[in-house]
């Protein structure tokens, strides 16, 4: 269903931050990505439920009859088993796991390990045994910790890549089969059904009211329209409505089609950002480049004392073997031992009070990164909204009346207006907009239609034409037929007819709700006399019932959480591929600062990397932006000598660049 299109028209000092303080940020990401975790689950499982019980025999009832038998034979099998080998599997870039040799490799080679390694080696060869025990133990005492903490977190993420991966109907030979979505290969035939995740990148053959969930790639909180492939149709990046191309990772909210996969894995535009992520290398925190700089002062320090001891005792008592002990004596009483573990265990208790906001740390010096954090970017999509839509505004004639979780019903008046939108409205809807009109139907009317004996008896879809569904239903026992649309408000006006006055009013309306930051529907309503119904709905005597203004709530901890690092002198600046005006909306309900400016997309290409610095250091608001430009306003950032840190609940949220002042959320870990 379609929403009405919203359009648009000194640095940073860096921060310290204490033990508090990098508790609030963790609390303020954690608290955000708290009911991710829930919803996300939870929508996973209803997805792969609705997809394993679903019988397609509609879709492919609903295959025009142009398409021929050899369209929709797919694959043979054996040509598919090729392409996997051929190809590799239908997966995303992952980070390689490190394993216990590469594990202790990495925490042996730390110039503090190795320094003690080596006056654990001097410790040996001066006989003292017991010091050299102790300094290897408190060395095997570190690669533990960091071993556990790793593996512990790499089960857990493993265990939700596993959750989340989807499985696919294909045609092959001719036949329908469901097979994982790992095994799924260019030019196969691909199902798609109301409830399925689009396994891999594909154009459509052919669709029937089809649109999808883009939000994991673009950011924006409502389902787009598809339409099958055109003659000479160009390839498209993701969002925006009638396109031919489905994307990998998408979800199917409405209708049916057919789908060639044109690319899988790396190839798809989830896997562009995946490539993206492995040009960037881990780099060292503050605190790790300090004690570096430690051990270089300590190590010029310890071997000049050591040669200036040798040369004056040999000098002064004419004993050379005794100077030598003196000097590395000396030496060796420079070496911090219990530094590298202090440290450690600081940082693991660090972790161990992150977990208990529900997040995960995936390597400990993260925790250090995040206490000097001075900038947080978070995504607004499924992060600080809640990424399903609510009914927050009805309105008609001008007259407005405000839904919120308080509300018990809605005033007499309204009536006709929910009435209709939910008679418009399928009984078991996955578009989430429909699902919040028939919410809003069947919890805040004070009748039921329930004991009404009228059947659907006719529905005109959405086309390309008439951006409306329109449902008929017909009384029993007679011949009386009511007639509900819902839609664009400009298609709904072109139903009811409107004069030019009246159309104007109405857009008018419409913009204002707009500007509000609300998706808005418009309900008419039709009554007519049997038998025959007409072929197109504009036949129809339509009176409009009003307009449903939806959009997506924020998470109740979200200003809390903002508020909260405020005080602790971290910026938060929202980085979203939603609407400017959707985007401010949100940003002055979760008390983000400044609303002004509001930088998008299209701007941000047109800026060069000194501009876009220049802007960074002072918007908060980022809208319309693609994953890799946030990568880019990522490393405009940094140049400006912020801190950097990242959140975010979905597959756009790959995004986040694992860089040198840089941690990010995926999920639910800190890396």
């Amino acid at each position: 269903m379609a929403g009405t299109p919203l359009r648009t028209s000194k640095q940073p000092a860096r921060h310290s931050l204490n033990n508090w303080q990098v508790v609030v940020v963790a609390w303020a990401s954690g608290a955000i990505l708290n009911e991710v975790r829930d919803n996300y689950i939870g929508a996973l499982a209803m997805a792969s439920y609705r997809s394993s019980v679903r019988a397609y025999s509609e879709s492919m009832a609903s295959v025009p009859a142009t398409s021929s038998a050899a369209t929709l034979q797919g694959l043979s099998e054996v040509e598919a088993r090729r392409r996997v080998k051929e190809d590799g599997p239908n997966e995303l870039p992952q980070r390689e796991g490190r394993g216990f040799i590469r594990t202790a490799f990495e925490v042996v080679r730390e110039p503090m390990i190795l320094l003690l390694l080596a006056a654990g080696v001097l410790y040996v060869v001066l006989g003292d045994h017991a010091e050299a025990v102790l300094l290897l133990a408190s060395i095997g005492f570190i690669i533990g910790i960091e071993l556990y903490q790793e593996r512990r977190t790499e089960r857990t993420l493993e265990a939700l890549r596993d959750l989340s991966s989807p499985r696919a109907l294909v045609i092959r030979d001719g036949v329908q089969s469901r097979i994982a979505g790992r095994e799924v290969v260019r030019d196969d035939i691909v199902v798609l059904g109301e409830g399925d995740r689009v396994p891999a990148d594909a154009i459509l053959l052919t669709a029937t009211n089809l649109s999808t969930d883009e939000s994991l790639l673009t950011g924006e909180s409502v389902p787009v329209r598809k339409v099958a492939r055109e003659a000479g149709a160009d390839e498209q990046r993701p969002g925006g409505d009638d396109l031919p191309y489905v994307y990998s990772g998408s979800l199917v909210t409405a209708g049916q089609g057919f789908a060639r996969v044109i690319a899988v894995g790396v190839h798809t535009e989830m896997g562009r950002i995946g490539r993206a992520l492995q040009t960037l290398g881990a780099e060292r925190t503050r605190l790790q480049r300090e004690t570096d700089r430690l051990v270089r002062v300590l190590a010029v320090a310890g071997l000049g004392l050591c040669l200036l001891v040798v040369v004056l005792y040999t000098l002064l008592r004419s004993s050379l073997l005794d100077g030598i002990l003196a000097g590395l004596t000396l030496a060796m009483s420079l070496v911090p031992e219990e530094f590298p573990v202090v440290l450690t265990v600081f940082l693991a208790l660090g972790a161990w009070r992150i977990a208990q906001q529900h997040v995960l740390t995936r390597r400990s010096p993260a925790v250090e990164a995040l206490g000097t954090a001075s900038v947080l970017c978070v995504d607004k999509t499924g992060t600080l909204t809640q990424n399903r839509m609510t009914v927050r505004r009805l309105s008609l004639a001008g007259r407005a009346f405000e839904v919120n979780d308080d509300t018990q019903r809605v005033p007499d008046w309204l009536h006709p207006l929910v009435d209709n939108g939910t008679l418009a409205t399928p009984d078991h809807p996955f578009d989430p907009m429909e699902q919040a009109i028939r919410a809003v139907g069947s919890s805040l009317l004070t009748h039921v239609r329930g004991n009404d004996p009228s059947v659907l008896v006719r529905v005109y879809p959405l086309s390309d034409t008439l951006l409306a569904v329109v449902h008929v239903w017909k009384a029993a026992g007679r011949e009386h037929f009511t007639v509900a649309a819902k839609g664009a408000p400009e298609a709904i006006a072109e139903l009811c007819h409107l004069t030019s006055a009246g159309r104007e009013r109405l857009l008018d309306e419409v913009a204002g709700m707009a500007s509000d930051g609300l998706r808005v529907l418009a309900v008419a309503r039709a009554d007519t006399q049997g038998p025959t119904l007409p072929d197109d709905p504009r036949a129809f005597s339509f009176a409009l019932m009003g307009l449903i203004g939806l959009a997506d709530p924020i998470r109740p901890a979200v200003p809390g959480a903002v508020s909260e690092c405020y005080r602790a002198g971290v910026r938060v600046v929202m980085l979203t591929g939603d609407y400017p005006l959707t985007a401010q909306s949100i940003a002055s309900q979760i008390g983000l600062r400044p609303l002004e400016p509001v930088l998008t997309g299209p701007e941000l290409d047109a800026m060069d990397e000194e501009t876009l610095q220049a802007h960074a250091r002072h918007a908060a608001i980022f809208a319309r932006v693609r994953p890799e430009q946030k990568l880019r306003l990522v490393r405009a950032l940094q140049a400006n000598g912020d801190v950097v840190a990242m959140t975010g609940d979905g597959g756009q949220r790959r995004a986040r660049a694992q860089s040198r002042q840089h941690w990010h959320c995926h999920g639910r870990s800190w890396n």
